[in-house]
């Protein structure tokens, strides 16, 4: 199971009326949720099989809300769990029944746009598309796209370094931020990184990013804008074999050519994408690549070209260019609402999220199959191809008991291939509850000791996101997980995937 039952006992005893009357004596302005018909919209993050009550929740509005809470959490040893917009699919917004859900949509204004500088100072609850649109006017744009930009929160990009479909050759959520502050445990407000390019002394907003709320809490982001492309045009290629399509992947990358997406998905996805938003996809294909070049009209032209001839020589069926702009964003509707179409077709589903080394995406697309035949699941296989993080969608009936468990089985079975071939167990949507135990195959006990030891100097008490990203090591050895380092594998029999 993903949740920890001795975490219970680790946090102690909390007084709910207790800590709810300190609260309201002492910020007295304060937002609380605190009747259980308030707390239940609560209960969990995209991951919603899995579900929990918070104690109290709270909607602070201002960053002396967040110092005063914080404050009062530290002195009274309440944890506390920091939410965006809940569009997390690894548990890593579960609240806990002994503590306090930090719930910071009510921070949403975009502070300032400088399109001379090319930056946006926003507040972590502002939504990853509202940075695009509001910098539109300028020319400019927010590169991460996650497949729910819509109404997923910038703060929470920060909180699981997120990419989407154009990461490959604009980077991740890290590679496009300049700076944020940050409430800590105790209260205090810090800066993390500077205005410029390089900031003075350890990298701190590197070690930030991608913390899963477990080191502070978010109050303001600083962000890079890059210019609007001048041109941008898209292929879409077919194949009659998942396996041509994951070879073709590696011999665009081999070509020199650097996408600004590229992206997969086998027949299942396609359909229910097809089914969903009508976005052209050939419905019969065995798998599709949308392959979007941008940059200078000469240079894309370039790349179509040499793109092209790749995809020919990797025996692609039938390759088609956007007519259109029109025609483009709707290809790309498709893919993004991946996620939403899947869940037309199956009473639930369980978004898995690994990396692999590029040349080994033939050889996994092969053992997810085996996987799924095994365990006796579907599985609907979308990718941002071009930088190996995997998607596969477990397709499964939570009511069901036993498919609840199939489905969680076959994903850490999923996972664990992944860093079988050399890849990790995420790549953008974090490790939160979901991926807890994988984490003891992918590092050895002197590394997770290490990320206790980093976590112990900004919240020395544990109280931000226990139970969370990393295992104890009692946990890894009831797990009786087989470490993976420098390249040692848990399986040598490989091929039984």
């Amino acid at each position: 199971m993903l949740y920890d039952e001795a975490l219970d006992g680790r946090l102690g005893s909390v007084d709910k009326a207790r800590i709810l009357r300190l609260i309201q004596e002492r910020v007295p302005d304060l937002q609380v949720l605190h009747h259980r018909e308030d707390l239940r919209p609560y209960e969990c993050d995209g991951l919603a099989a899995y579900r929990t009550t918070p104690m109290l929740v709270v909607l602070p509005a201002t960053v002396a809300q967040v110092q005063a809470l914080m404050k009062l959490a530290s002195q009274e040893r309440v944890p506390v769990v920091a939410r965006g917009a809940g569009t997390g699919l690894s548990g890593g917004a579960m609240p806990l029944e002994k503590g306090i859900l930090l719930v910071m949509a009510r921070f949403d204004r975009i502070v300032g746009i400088d399109p001379r500088a090319a930056t946006a100072r926003v507040q972590p609850g502002v939504r990853n598309l509202a940075i695009s649109q509001a910098a539109a006017p300028h020319g400019l744009y927010y590169a991460p796209d996650p497949s729910s930009q819509i109404a997923c929160s910038i703060g929470g990009n920060v909180a699981e370094n997120a990419g989407g479909v154009h990461c490959l050759k604009y980077g991740l959520t890290v590679h496009n931020l300049l700076s944020v502050d940050i409430v800590t445990v105790q209260g205090k407000l810090l800066t993390l990184g500077a205005d410029t390019l390089d900031a003075p002394g350890f990298d701190l907003l590197a070690l930030f990013t991608g913390s899963e709320g477990m080191l502070g809490v978010v109050v303001d982001i600083t962000v890079k804008l890059l210019p609007l492309p001048a041109c941008a045009k898209v292929l879409l290629a077919s194949f009659d074999n998942v396996e041509k399509a994951g070879q073709a992947v590696a011999d665009i990358i081999a070509a020199g050519v650097i996408p600004g997406g590229l992206e997969m998905m086998d027949n299942l996805a396609i359909r229910a994408a097809e089914d969903f938003v009508h976005a052209g996809y050939p419905r019969e294909a065995a798998a599709i690549l949308l392959c979007e070049l941008d940059g200078v009209e000469t240079d894309v032209d370039e790349d179509i070209q040499r793109v092209r001839a790749v995809l020919e020589n990797a025996g692609a069926t039938d390759i088609r260019q956007a007519r259109d702009d029109h025609e483009r964003q709707r290809f790309w509707a498709g893919r993004k609402a991946a996620f939403p179409a899947v869940g037309r077709i199956s009473p639930d589903y369980y978004c898995m999220d690994g990396t692999i080394p590029k040349r080994e995406l033939p050889k996994v697309l092969a053992g997810i199959e085996a996987l799924s035949k095994r365990y006796d699941l579907r599985v609907a296989n979308v990718f941002h191809a071009g930088d190996g993080n995997m998607h596969p969608l477990i397709l499964f009936d939570a009511n069901d008991q036993d498919q609840l468990q199939r489905a969680e089985a076959l994903g850490g079975a999923i996972l664990e291939l992944c860093v079988a071939v050399g890849g990790s167990i995420t790549g953008e949507h974090g490790v939160g509850r979901e991926k807890i135990n994988q984490m003891c195959v992918q590092f050895n006990n002197q590394e997770i000791i290490f990320f206790h030891a980093v976590k112990a100097a900004f919240d020395p008490n544990g109280l931000l996101n226990p139970g969370k990203n990393i295992p104890t090591l009692n946990r890894c050895a009831e797990f009786g997980a087989m470490h993976i380092h420098r390249g040692e594998l848990p399986f040598p029999d490989l091929e039984r995937f």
